[in-house]
């Protein structure tokens, strides 16, 4: 966060890298949408409106198509491109993208401001992007074009406790959350809504969701439509408790970096 002037403005960068984050072979168009989205997804569980972004590019094989790609995400969400830079190197590429933004409310939503007492939301359905990396029609774009919940992110923004974006997989981030908020939560892993019942495990660790996870006071309504799917509970040993089950370490929870 940084404080400029009346504004509190909101920045965060994040890159993806071939091999990593995408495929050799993925369509650049679809890798330009995903860098914008997944930075956007920052600023959206900040209940942040963005206002531009900064690109840092690799050249190579496929530039017309990741500045297709670019263009469509930039002109879905509505946000300029402000500038950044362009490079030529050997090896697999690299993209980051800085996105920046202004908070819509004080305090902004933090994942540290959890509080014993809160119920635990999760938005969206979790596992489509599982499914969609791994060819499932119905969910390809899921994967490959994921959606910023920015106006979602808006609207919780007053009414949070914490707030984050699920990346890594719902566990996880669970863990990181009640880490970082000094807090245990404890999970309902059947009461967290999934592409595909029977994988339910791999739909909660897989990640990629890019939905938003929150706290709202207990007996509180969800002002987007979300699913509550947890409580959290005083600080214990473990962060995360599943089913009645502490956990130990969040090693296998999710995707590690």
């Amino acid at each position: 966060m940084l404080e400029l002037g009346g504004e509190t403005l909101i920045l965060t960068h994040d890159m993806m890298a071939q091999g990593t984050h995408f495929r050799a072979d993925a369509d650049l168009a679809d890798v330009a949408w995903k860098l914008v989205a997944v930075n956007l997804s920052d600023l959206a569980a900040k209940g942040a409106q963005p206002l531009g972004v900064l690109l840092g590019y690799s050249l190579g094989d496929g530039d017309a198509r990741f500045v297709d790609g670019l263009g469509e995400a930039l002109a879905a969400f509505d946000v300029p491109l402000l500038g950044g830079d362009t490079v030529r190197a050997a090896g697999p590429r690299s993209f980051g993208l800085t996105a920046i933004g202004r908070a819509t409310h004080i305090p902004v939503p933090d994942r540290r401001k959890a509080q014993p007492g809160e119920t635990v939301w999760i938005t969206g359905v979790l596992g489509r992007a599982m499914l969609g990396f791994e060819g499932r029609e119905e969910y390809v774009k899921a994967f490959a074009r994921p959606m910023p919940l920015l106006a979602e992110g808006a609207a919780l923004a007053p009414q949070v406790g914490a707030m984050m974006d699920v990346s890594d997989g719902l566990l996880l981030d669970c863990w990181r959350m009640a880490s970082a908020s000094g807090v245990t939560i404890a999970l309902d892993s059947m009461a967290a809504p999934v592409a595909d019942p029977a994988r339910r495990d791999d739909c909660i660790r897989w990640g990629d969701d890019y939905e938003l996870l929150f706290t709202l006071p207990a007996g509180t309504a969800s002002p987007v439509p979300a699913t509550p799917i947890g409580n959290i509970v005083p600080p214990s040993d473990y962060p995360l408790n599943i089913d009645g089950t502490d956990v130990a370490t969040p090693k296998g929870l999710g995707y590690s970096h």
